[in-house]
């Protein structure tokens, strides 16, 4: 019999695929975004921890594709697809995306939380796929895992305690 890991930690810039009953998580999430996409028919989810909006801001070769919400998201379908999710079945939750330094200035560069946020959107909104619950924004820092068995994701937020969405 094969041994299963219960739990697989996605690292910052990272992402990764589970099968019921593991479960998925990562942490670090100020400005990030941990996005799950699930499928609860192959009762597979899948997280990426995305840093920035865009991967045009990269000035070398993208080689890290969870780093980026395009190159992301995109390799997380992939991988979901390859796995036996069909696109049309995923559902989506996410958090972070906080605003985590008060910056005198109101330098619309420096929110690079918000716009983790407005990409993530906007692609799941063109690639068709729901966003269920998010708990996104604010000016704490987050940790999340996601239960394949319940659909849940677990947020821990710094100074607020657990929620679940």
């Amino acid at each position: 019999m094969e041994h299963v890991m219960d739990k697989v930690k996605v690292g910052i810039a990272d992402l990764n695929v589970v099968r019921q009953p593991q479960k998925i998580s990562t942490s670090g999430l100020g400005s990030c975004v941990g996005l799950v996409l699930y499928d609860e028919q192959q009762v597979l989810a899948g997280l990426v921890h995305v840093m920035l909006p865009d991967s045009s801001l990269s000035r070398t070769e993208v080689t890290k594709p969870g780093k980026f919400a395009d190159t992301g998201i995109n390799a997380l379908i992939k991988l979901m697809e390859e796995k036996g999710s069909i696109k049309c079945n995923l559902k989506a939750k996410m958090a972070g995306g906080a605003q985590m330094f008060n910056l005198a200035s109101k330098n619309e560069n420096m929110r690079i939380g918000h716009k983790n946020i407005v990409a993530i959107e906007k692609i799941l909104t063109h690639e068709s796929i729901p966003i269920l619950s998010k708990d996104v924004g604010g000016h704490k820092g987050r940790s999340i895992e996601f239960d394949t068995d319940t659909n849940l994701l677990k947020i821990r937020t710094v100074y607020e305690g657990v929620t679940y969405i």
